[in-house]
Protein backbone atom coordinates (compact mmCIF):
# COMPACT_ATOMS: atom_id res chain seq x y z
CA UNK A 1 0.00 0.00 0.00
CA UNK A 2 1.02 3.63 -0.72
CA UNK A 3 2.53 5.35 2.56
CA UNK A 4 2.21 8.69 1.42
CA UNK A 5 -0.11 10.10 -1.44
CA UNK A 6 -1.33 13.12 -2.79
CA UNK A 7 -4.59 12.99 -5.63
CA UNK A 8 -5.19 15.63 -8.01
CA UNK A 9 -4.12 18.35 -4.99
CA UNK A 10 -5.09 22.09 -4.97
CA UNK A 11 -3.97 24.65 -2.87
CA UNK A 12 -3.91 28.50 -3.35
CA UNK A 13 -1.73 30.75 -1.39
CA UNK A 14 -1.53 34.31 -1.59
CA UNK A 15 -3.85 34.30 -4.43
CA UNK A 16 -1.95 32.33 -6.67
CA UNK A 17 -2.31 28.03 -7.14
CA UNK A 18 0.86 26.67 -4.65
CA UNK A 19 -0.32 23.17 -5.89
CA UNK A 20 -1.95 22.68 -8.81
CA UNK A 21 -3.42 19.15 -9.70
CA UNK A 22 0.08 17.51 -7.83
CA UNK A 23 -0.21 13.33 -7.96
CA UNK A 24 2.35 12.20 -5.86
CA UNK A 25 3.07 9.05 -4.12
CA UNK A 26 5.16 7.22 -1.82
CA UNK A 27 5.74 3.56 -1.28
CA UNK A 28 6.92 1.85 2.10
CA UNK A 29 11.00 1.41 1.59
CA UNK A 30 11.66 4.26 -1.51
CA UNK A 31 13.63 7.48 -0.42
CA UNK A 32 12.05 10.18 -3.10
CA UNK A 33 13.15 13.68 -3.11
CA UNK A 34 11.19 16.70 -3.82
CA UNK A 35 13.15 19.42 -6.26
CA UNK A 36 12.13 22.26 -7.66
CA UNK A 37 12.89 26.33 -7.44
CA UNK A 38 12.12 27.86 -4.86
CA UNK A 39 8.20 28.72 -4.59
CA UNK A 40 7.80 25.32 -6.46
CA UNK A 41 5.20 23.82 -3.99
CA UNK A 42 7.47 21.82 -2.12
CA UNK A 43 6.81 22.64 1.23
CA UNK A 44 3.09 23.02 0.30
CA UNK A 45 2.93 19.11 -0.39
CA UNK A 46 4.95 18.35 2.54
CA UNK A 47 2.62 20.15 4.60
CA UNK A 48 -0.11 18.91 3.22
CA UNK A 49 0.45 15.35 3.68
CA UNK A 50 1.33 16.35 6.89
CA UNK A 51 -2.09 18.07 7.39
CA UNK A 52 -0.72 21.39 8.64
CA UNK A 53 -2.93 23.15 5.54
CA UNK A 54 -6.11 22.46 4.13
CA UNK A 55 -6.29 21.56 0.45
CA UNK A 56 -8.51 23.21 -1.81
CA UNK A 57 -9.24 20.16 -3.97
CA UNK A 58 -7.76 16.73 -4.02
CA UNK A 59 -6.63 14.35 -1.79
CA UNK A 60 -3.60 13.59 1.02
CA UNK A 61 -3.43 10.33 2.32
CA UNK A 62 -1.32 8.82 4.93
CA UNK A 63 -1.40 4.58 3.99
CA UNK A 64 -4.41 5.03 1.92
CA UNK A 65 -6.84 7.03 4.59
CA UNK A 66 -7.41 10.77 3.81
CA UNK A 67 -4.98 12.55 6.75
CA UNK A 68 -8.05 15.73 7.33
CA UNK A 69 -10.28 12.28 8.70
CA UNK A 70 -7.39 11.39 11.18
CA UNK A 71 -7.16 11.64 14.72
CA UNK A 72 -3.83 13.84 16.00
CA UNK A 73 -2.45 10.25 17.45
CA UNK A 74 -3.60 8.36 14.37
CA UNK A 75 -1.66 10.99 11.95
CA UNK A 76 1.28 10.91 14.93
CA UNK A 77 1.50 6.96 14.22
CA UNK A 78 1.49 6.95 10.76
CA UNK A 79 3.95 10.08 9.94
CA UNK A 80 7.06 11.97 11.44
CA UNK A 81 7.55 15.76 9.84
CA UNK A 82 10.71 17.64 9.76
CA UNK A 83 9.90 21.08 9.43
CA UNK A 84 12.14 23.53 7.73
CA UNK A 85 11.72 26.16 10.44
CA UNK A 86 13.97 25.24 13.38
CA UNK A 87 12.95 27.61 15.69
CA UNK A 88 12.47 26.30 19.72
CA UNK A 89 10.36 28.38 21.97
CA UNK A 90 11.85 26.94 24.71
CA UNK A 91 14.98 26.38 25.76
CA UNK A 92 14.46 22.79 26.80
CA UNK A 93 17.43 19.64 26.77
CA UNK A 94 18.38 18.31 23.61
CA UNK A 95 17.08 15.13 24.49
CA UNK A 96 14.14 16.57 25.85
CA UNK A 97 13.15 17.82 22.31
CA UNK A 98 14.44 14.72 20.53
CA UNK A 99 11.79 12.94 22.66
CA UNK A 100 8.93 15.35 21.84
CA UNK A 101 6.49 13.27 19.75
CA UNK A 102 7.55 9.82 20.56
CA UNK A 103 5.82 7.29 22.82
CA UNK A 104 6.14 6.97 26.49
CA UNK A 105 8.65 4.27 27.34
CA UNK A 106 10.78 5.15 23.86
CA UNK A 107 13.70 6.56 25.66
CA UNK A 108 16.06 4.05 23.66
CA UNK A 109 15.20 5.51 20.56
CA UNK A 110 15.42 8.78 21.64
CA UNK A 111 18.94 7.83 22.58
CA UNK A 112 20.04 6.21 19.43
CA UNK A 113 18.69 8.96 17.43
CA UNK A 114 21.16 11.47 19.13
CA UNK A 115 23.52 8.64 18.08
CA UNK A 116 23.53 8.68 14.73
CA UNK A 117 23.12 12.00 14.19
CA UNK A 118 26.13 12.57 16.29
CA UNK A 119 24.81 15.18 18.40
CA UNK A 120 24.01 12.53 21.80
CA UNK A 121 26.86 14.77 23.31
CA UNK A 122 24.95 17.76 23.25
CA UNK A 123 21.75 15.89 25.58
CA UNK A 124 22.41 17.77 28.43
CA UNK A 125 22.37 21.26 26.43
CA UNK A 126 19.49 23.83 26.34
CA UNK A 127 18.41 23.78 22.40
CA UNK A 128 18.57 27.66 22.17
CA UNK A 129 22.24 27.59 23.40
CA UNK A 130 23.46 25.76 20.32
CA UNK A 131 24.81 26.30 16.90
CA UNK A 132 22.22 26.69 14.38
CA UNK A 133 23.70 23.11 12.87
CA UNK A 134 23.71 21.41 15.86
CA UNK A 135 20.20 22.41 16.76
CA UNK A 136 19.03 21.16 13.01
CA UNK A 137 20.80 17.37 14.21
CA UNK A 138 18.59 17.47 17.36
CA UNK A 139 15.30 18.26 15.33
CA UNK A 140 16.65 15.89 13.11
CA UNK A 141 16.71 13.31 15.37
CA UNK A 142 13.40 14.05 17.09
CA UNK A 143 12.10 12.84 13.40
CA UNK A 144 14.04 9.54 13.74
CA UNK A 145 13.09 8.72 17.37
CA UNK A 146 9.44 8.93 15.83
CA UNK A 147 8.02 5.37 15.62
CA UNK A 148 5.88 6.20 12.00
CA UNK A 149 5.63 4.45 8.61
CA UNK A 150 6.25 7.14 6.94
CA UNK A 151 8.85 10.69 6.83
CA UNK A 152 8.65 14.15 5.74
CA UNK A 153 11.55 16.56 6.21
CA UNK A 154 11.09 19.36 4.41
CA UNK A 155 14.54 20.67 3.63
CA UNK A 156 16.80 18.92 6.37
CA UNK A 157 20.44 19.49 4.86
CA UNK A 158 19.76 23.53 4.74
CA UNK A 159 22.28 25.07 6.66
CA UNK A 160 24.73 21.85 7.10
CA UNK A 161 28.14 21.67 6.30
CA UNK A 162 28.74 18.80 3.98
CA UNK A 163 29.50 16.49 6.82
CA UNK A 164 26.65 17.23 8.54
CA UNK A 165 24.38 17.25 4.75
CA UNK A 166 26.15 13.61 4.18
CA UNK A 167 25.20 11.86 7.43
CA UNK A 168 21.45 13.68 6.62
CA UNK A 169 20.53 11.94 3.77
CA UNK A 170 22.92 8.67 4.60
CA UNK A 171 20.18 8.35 7.51
CA UNK A 172 17.26 8.96 5.68
CA UNK A 173 18.17 6.35 3.17
CA UNK A 174 18.69 4.00 5.91
CA UNK A 175 15.06 4.82 7.01
CA UNK A 176 13.76 3.85 3.93
CA UNK A 177 15.79 0.89 3.53
CA UNK A 178 14.48 -0.53 6.51
CA UNK A 179 11.23 -0.10 5.38
CA UNK A 180 9.88 3.57 5.79
CA UNK A 181 8.58 5.87 3.02
CA UNK A 182 10.73 8.70 3.04
CA UNK A 183 10.01 11.58 1.26
CA UNK A 184 12.33 14.72 1.16
CA UNK A 185 12.47 18.41 -0.55
CA UNK A 186 15.71 19.15 -1.61
CA UNK A 187 17.53 21.94 -3.66
CA UNK A 188 20.98 20.06 -3.18
CA UNK A 189 20.40 17.70 -7.25
CA UNK A 190 23.91 16.33 -6.29
CA UNK A 191 22.71 14.80 -3.10
CA UNK A 192 18.93 13.69 -4.47
CA UNK A 193 20.74 11.86 -7.54
CA UNK A 194 23.44 10.02 -5.65
CA UNK A 195 20.76 9.14 -2.68
CA UNK A 196 17.41 8.85 -3.70
CA UNK A 197 15.19 6.32 -5.78
CA UNK A 198 13.05 8.70 -7.11
CA UNK A 199 13.53 12.43 -8.08
CA UNK A 200 9.66 14.30 -8.20
CA UNK A 201 10.16 17.66 -9.87
CA UNK A 202 8.17 20.43 -8.87
CA UNK A 203 7.36 23.91 -11.04
CA UNK A 204 5.14 26.27 -9.69
CA UNK A 205 2.78 24.35 -8.59
CA UNK A 206 2.92 21.01 -11.37
CA UNK A 207 4.94 17.48 -11.65
CA UNK A 208 7.33 18.26 -14.26
CA UNK A 209 8.66 15.25 -13.76
CA UNK A 210 8.45 11.75 -11.56
CA UNK A 211 10.87 9.23 -12.36
CA UNK A 212 14.58 8.07 -11.49
CA UNK A 213 17.14 10.34 -11.42
CA UNK A 214 18.36 10.30 -14.89
CA UNK A 215 14.52 10.11 -16.34
CA UNK A 216 13.16 13.25 -13.92
CA UNK A 217 16.49 15.60 -14.50
CA UNK A 218 16.57 15.31 -17.88
CA UNK A 219 18.21 18.33 -20.20
CA UNK A 220 14.72 19.69 -21.19
CA UNK A 221 13.33 19.45 -17.47
CA UNK A 222 17.00 21.57 -15.98
CA UNK A 223 17.01 23.72 -18.78
CA UNK A 224 13.31 24.68 -18.49
CA UNK A 225 12.79 23.99 -14.61
CA UNK A 226 16.31 25.38 -13.14
CA UNK A 227 17.99 27.14 -16.09
CA UNK A 228 20.72 24.59 -16.29
CA UNK A 229 22.61 22.79 -18.91
CA UNK A 230 24.22 19.09 -17.78
CA UNK A 231 26.04 16.64 -19.25
CA UNK A 232 25.80 13.24 -17.07
CA UNK A 233 28.99 12.07 -16.34
CA UNK A 234 29.00 8.11 -14.15
CA UNK A 235 25.67 8.26 -13.43
CA UNK A 236 25.80 11.75 -11.57
CA UNK A 237 25.23 15.54 -13.82
CA UNK A 238 27.63 18.24 -14.32
CA UNK A 239 25.70 21.26 -14.20
CA UNK A 240 26.66 25.00 -15.94
CA UNK A 241 24.61 28.00 -16.00
CA UNK A 242 22.87 28.70 -18.80
CA UNK A 243 23.90 31.89 -20.86
CA UNK A 244 21.17 34.40 -21.55
CA UNK A 245 21.13 35.64 -24.76
CA UNK A 246 19.71 39.18 -25.78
Amino acid sequence: MTALELVGARVTLGGRPALDGVDLAVSPGELVALCGPNGAGKSTAIRALAALLTLDGGAARLGGVVVTGMAPAERARRVAYLAQERTVAWNMTAADVAALGSLPGSQARVTAALAEMQADHLAARGVNDLSGGERARVLIARALAQPADALLADEPTAGLDPDGQLLVIERLAARARAGQAVLVSLHDLDLATRWCDRIVVLDRGHVRADGDPRTSLSGEVLASVFGLAAEWIDGRPRFDRLRVRA
